[in-house]
């Protein structure tokens, strides 16, 4: 999917459960860019896996657990998660996060 331009619309959201929607925006084998959509008392499980992820509030209010630091991040905020730090996200007004990891994620890829 290395494409240089990608149409939102031309992506359908996938269904994670619980109020949770994803659309994987692109990717190559060092980077992908997804869109994690959160309804209101969504969560995202704690978990943790062996890639760099950098995310931005797009819009929100979303309760951060990274490693032991708790924080609640709102639009226009960002957070960072280094490899295999357990981390996860409650929603506390709907809303969505952009999400990037390096490398890409493979398990997120349907073929």
């Amino acid at each position: 999917m290395s494409k240089s331009m990608i149409k939102d619309a031309a992506i359908e959201w996938e269904d994670l459960g619980g109020g949770v929607h994803r659309k994987v925006m692109a990717y190559n084998d060092d980077i992908m860019l997804v869109k994690v959509a959160f309804k209101s008392g969504g969560v995202g499980a704690l978990h943790h896996h062996p890639h760099i992820q950098v995310s931005y509030v797009e819009s929100g209010v979303f309760k951060l657990k990274i490693g032991e630091e708790v924080s609640i991040l709102h639009a226009g905020d960002a957070f960072l998660v280094s490899k295999n730090i357990i981390h996860g996200a409650e929603c506390l007004e709907s809303g969505v996060l952009i999400d990037v990891f390096n490398p890409c994620r493979e398990d997120f890829i349907k073929n």
